[in-house]
């Protein structure tokens, strides 16, 4: 342990990336070629059902874009920064193993399944792959776990936007950005740089307005909003762009904050490359053991579902199998998309680790825990009063993460000699930063969401399998969000991240063992262990942890509800396992191969 004490910011990351780099180019390609066998003669979904909706073919870039912005939300910001109060080595190690041997082969090898499936979604995957039953189960899981999903990033963008007009504007004032974008790109779509340029210079504008914006009372009063109204406003934002094309806000404004995003990532890289900030929160604190201000529980099992979208995320299967899929023009695209994406965003899990880990522990403490537990802890912050001068907002009690990243970024940034006075703008682009992730997550997650509806009502209403429905569109975006937007409106950061982190670990366990399933239906089961292995490893670790979260918190804090909701999922997704394993075992027992469509020895037909 004494080599960790004295490393710094560059260090951490250097090795870090170093580590994602090679697990690309060797284990992420190896699984490309040898597990999937990739093939670009195939033609995708986006090409054979192009309808100028939902399927439509795009380029290379603009479906990492897209795909990478969806997926990686505020779940590789909040997750990391809430378990940074474990220190920085355990979250750091699970960060990049995870992602490399568990996360991203979880994207891609579901993102093949749903390409080799129509651009199908998981439940209608699991149909196929497991069985009827399985299907069902997983539509209602998904469900649930999707809603909670949304829940849980909401909260955190409230906690960073009440209060703070200047944020607030920073933030409202991106949608119709997109929607330039957006239909710029539809009428001139060659013209793709020049509406990216167009979008960064806006982004940038909104940001030096904002002080402007904060200070005059005329505009102030309609961007003061406080955490109710914001609570409300959100879901509502969901259920509007749920319904709207792709093309008009979700693909602009993912494509535009992807590379808004990695600037941000790469811009806070290069300054701790120049100025090298020491890490000052100590590699393991005295909280491993559990009792600390962001999470009660000890390091195993909570720092595997509280460090999830940057590790390893069943959210991913979510979008693997609900837009991304229809987007993508050529299979061997999948490695870049699948892969690349979610090591990408385990770079940005690192760097937002690291960027909380600078700040003094006790600042750290006062920033993401409530009040009342900082006060029961029984220390003093350092230079929090100062730090709240130099970003001019009130940022002590504001937990959910959002804050503390925010206040991380900027303070590095101002160790820059010629940056110290803009420290202030900093942090608002660090606030604009996340929040337009967390809504563009929202837009895909609720979109998905409503598909999944569509499905699983369609049993019944045969009506709503019609896409192009529009009273069916509108009536399933509306009952989602209103799910979901439930919860925003009742629930807090503390009690909602742990039943998401939860519901989504649980989910990606079971997207890796739908994926073994495929792999062996297809005659590789030689290879299943790249999957099974990081899914069974994931079904232990959170059923322990969900278990200990009902029975150790919500039921003694008599938060009957939440407690409902994780026997629910734990049920559910128990019961999903089960049967998969036995299908497992089915397949293998089969002695005669039969050949597909394509010439592939497989162990079993599909209808596909």
């Amino acid at each position: 342990m004494e080599i960790f004490k004295n490393l710094n910011a560059l260090t951490l990351v250097f090795v870090s990336l170093c580590f994602l780099a090679i697990g690309y180019r060797y284990y992420g390609l190896w699984v490309a070629r040898k597990v999937l066998r990739l093939d670009a003669d195939r033609t995708t979904p986006a090409v054979s059902l192009n309808d100028g909706l939902d399927y439509v073919p795009t380029p290379k870039f603009m479906a990492f874009g897209f795909h990478f912005s969806s997926i990686s939300a505020a779940g590789p910001l909040v997750g990391p920064v809430l378990a940074a109060q474990y220190g920085y080595l355990p979250g750091a190690m699970w960060i990049v193993a995870g992602c490399v041997l568990g996360g991203a082969v979880h994207d891609m090898v579901i993102l093949f399944a749903s390409v080799r499936h129509k651009g199908r979604s998981l439940a209608n995957i699991a149909r196929l792959e497991v069985g009827p039953v399985v299907g069902h189960v997983c539509s209602v899981a998904v469900l649930f776990i999707v809603s909670l999903t949304l829940a849980g990033l909401s909260i955190s963008v409230i906690n960073a936007m009440f209060q703070s007009p200047w944020g607030t504007f920073t933030v409202i004032v991106t949608v119709p950005i997109a929607f330039l974008m957006g239909l710029y790109l539809r009428y001139r779509p060659e013209d793709v740089t020049e509406a990216s340029i167009f979008g960064v210079v806006f982004l940038f504008l909104a940001i030096m307005v904002g002080p402007y914006v904060a200070s005059n009372p005329s505009l102030n009063y309609f961007f003061t909003l406080d955490r109710n109204a914001l609570a409300w406003g959100i879901p509502i934002y969901g259920f509007i762009a749920s319904v709207l094309p792709i093309w008009l806000l979700l693909g602009p404004r993912g494509y535009l904050s992807t590379y808004f995003k990695l600037g941000t990532i790469l811009a806070l890289a290069l300054t701790i490359v120049i100025v090298r900030p020491p890490l000052l929160m100590p590699p393991v604190t005295e909280f491993i053991d559990g009792g600390g201000p962001n999470l009660t529980g000890p390091i195993f099992p909570f720092l595997f579902i509280t460090i999830a979208c940057g590790a390893v995320s069943g959210f991913h299967a979510v979008i693997g199998t609900g837009t991304t899929p229809k987007m993508v023009s050529n299979e061997k695209d999948l490695l870049f998309v699948g892969y690349g994406a979610m090591l990408t965003e385990g770079f940005v899990a690192i760097m937002a680790l690291v960027s909380v880990c600078t700040l003094i522990p006790a600042d750290y403490y006062a920033i993401s825990a409530s009040p009342e537990t900082f006060r029961s802890m029984g220390i003093e912050p350092v230079d929090l009063n100062a730090l709240a001068v130099a970003v001019r907002e009130n940022i002590q009690g504001r937990p959910g993460g959002a804050v503390t990243l925010a206040v991380g970024m900027s303070n590095i940034f101002a160790t820059i000699p010629f940056m110290t006075s803009l420290v202030s703008y900093w942090y608002h682009f660090a606030i604009m930063f996340m929040a337009v992730f967390i809504l563009s997550a929202i837009d895909g997650g609720t979109r998905v969401g409503r598909f999944f509806l569509q499905e699983l009502l369609g049993q019944f209403f045969p009506r709503f399998n019609d896409k192009r429905w529009w009273p069916g569109i509108i009536i399933t975006s509306a009952l989602f969000s209103a799910g979901w937007g439930y919860l925003v409106i009742t629930g807090d950061i503390s009690s909602i991240w742990p039943l998401f982190g939860m519901s989504n670990q649980l989910l990606a366990s079971c997207a890796l063992i739908i994926g073994t399933c495929m792999l062996i239906r297809l005659g590789r089961a030689r290879y299943a262990w790249c999957t099974a292995g990081p899914g069974l490893f994931m079904a232990v670790i959170t059923v322990w942890a969900g278990i200990e979260q009902i029975f150790g918190t919500y039921l003694p804090k008599n938060q009957i509800v939440l407690a409902s909701l994780g026997l629910i999922i734990l049920v559910l997704m128990i019961f999903i396992l089960v049967r998969t394993v036995i299908r497992w075992f089915g397949l293998l027992l089969v002695k005669v191969p039969l050949t597909d469509l394509y010439g592939d020895q497989v162990m079993e037909l599909t209808e596909d």
